[in-house]
């Protein structure tokens, strides 16, 4: 038994340095080629955003729609060998909202669409958490990359998987890929607090929140309410592209974008309020006549297209156009240029400028538009009839030497952009943003 031990053990020694012997003989004949990524990278992103306007959704289309909203995110991305790349993008976004505060109004004080109220759904937390996994070959002609993705916040849960394959050919000069995903979400239906009593089993107008207060206007107050049977919402996306190298200066690509979305397409807490139905009030605030209510499948379509001309060493023209359309009515332009300024070797501005134009949908309403007899209804001027213009400004600072350091990562770069928001509503919005891009020495 010793004997037979002592060949095994002499074999597998043998073999071992056969092994190594003919890894290190095709290590020393292998081409070198460049890793994906070099070392890993760490960017921290955020951002600052508000908005206002007149015409919110959760009070069927008049309303303050005053919004402000914090994130941070970061982004790591580590490579595990020469091929491939993973990785993790995590990231809050802290928002308190004037208009998701009137859920329920009539919490605090005379209740008014145009004043925020102080009840729970004023403010909230969304998180996300996407995972990514990217594999290229080793002449980086082919690339393969898979994702997973979690976000959540108070009435919102969605996980979603995808993956992408880019394929490079004619000396890297053309590029073509496909992209998929898929997003299942899950709705904690939210209603609006003076319908909540109409539901199946509720007391109607012998709630507390109607003996406690008084109705004026139409007194007999009975709203159309039901709670929607399901809540879950199934997104489905495929997309192609498509770049080419027309000229040492000049690149272009074109992209194509399919979604098919099915499920609860509605948002359960945003108001309606019908032409043929008498109003009711409590205080200043108008009692809903329904909620929204919308088809259980939306189809989407985006083609679009970008040509990128390098000027010279100080210009570039960066320029973009996409045309849109749904099943559900809508057609929309998005058009946009963007012109890089470099104004030394490390510092470039980004002036931009971008244009949007979309039809309504055909079940969008205004304020008291909409008629009790209808099928679907909506007062959310997202889906309303709209142009607007988008001026943005940026500058960045890139240091491909990392000088500066934070602990034993080197800082890359910085951007910092503004953007200014205006539809030809009473919509406005601006954002901040920051990046910052660390390298590990």
């Amino acid at each position: 038994m010793k004997k037979q031990f002592k060949y095994i053990t002499i074999f597998v020694c043998i073999f071992a340095f056969a092994k190594i012997n003919s890894q290190t003989t095709q290590d020393s004949t292998k081409v070198y080629k460049k890793r994906v990524l070099e070392t890993t990278e760490i960017d921290f992103l955020t951002s600052y955003y508000t908005q206002d306007g007149d015409n919110a959704a959760v009070s069927g289309g008049i309303g303050t729609e005053e919004l402000t909203d914090v994130t941070g995110t970061f982004v790591v991305s580590i490579p595990l060998n020469d091929d491939d790349v993973l990785t993790i993008d995590a990231g809050v976004s802290a928002y308190t909202s004037a208009s998701s505060s009137n859920i329920d109004p009539f919490d605090d004080g005379p209740a008014d669409p145009f004043q925020a109220s102080s009840g729970a759904s004023s403010s909230d937390l969304w998180a996300n958490f996407t995972g990514s996994y990217s594999h290229s070959s080793d002449d980086r002609n082919d690339i393969w990359s898979a994702k997973l993705s979690v976000s959540t916040e108070y009435d919102y849960f969605s996980i979603g998987i995808g993956g992408s394959y880019t394929k490079l050919f004619n000396e890297k000069n053309t590029e073509v890929s496909i992209k998929a995903n898929v997003y299942i979400d899950t709705w904690n239906a939210i209603y609006p607090t003076e319908l909540r009593p109409f539901a199946e089993g509720g007391n109607g107008l012998n709630n507390r929140l109607f003996t406690q207060n008084t109705i004026t206007g139409n007194t007999n107050y009975a709203p159309r309410f039901t709670e929607f049977d399901s809540e879950g919402r199934n997104s489905y996306s495929l997309g192609l592209g498509f770049s080419q190298i027309l000229h040492k200066n000049v690149q272009g690509s074109l992209a194509l974008d399919f979604v098919q979305q099915s499920g609860l397409l509605s948002t359960p807490f945003q108001r309606v309020y019908f032409a043929d139905v008498a109003d009711s009030f409590i205080d200043n605030f108008q009692l809903a006549d329904a909620i929204e209510q919308l088809p259980d499948s939306r189809f989407k379509i985006a083609i679009g297209g970008r040509l990128n001309w390098y000027l010279s060493e100080i210009f570039t023209v960066r320029t973009f156009y996409r045309y849109y359309f749904d099943d559900w009515g809508i057609n929309s332009h998005t058009a946009s240029i963007e012109v890089p300024v470099k104004i030394t070797d490390k510092f470039t501005l980004y002036p931009s400028y971008r244009f949007y134009n979309q039809t309504a949908a055909d079940y969008f309403s205004p304020y008291e538009v909409a008629l009790s007899t209808e099928e679907f209804y909506t007062s959310d001027y997202d889906l309303s009839k709209y142009s607007a213009n988008q001026f943005g400004f940026g500058i960045s600072y890139t240091d491909i030497f990392s000088k500066v350091h934070l602990w034993k990562f080197g800082l890359k770069s910085i951007d910092l952009k503004f953007y200014k928001y205006d539809r030809d509503t009473t919509f406005n919005s601006s954002i901040i943003t920051a990046g910052f891009k660390f390298v590990m020495d």
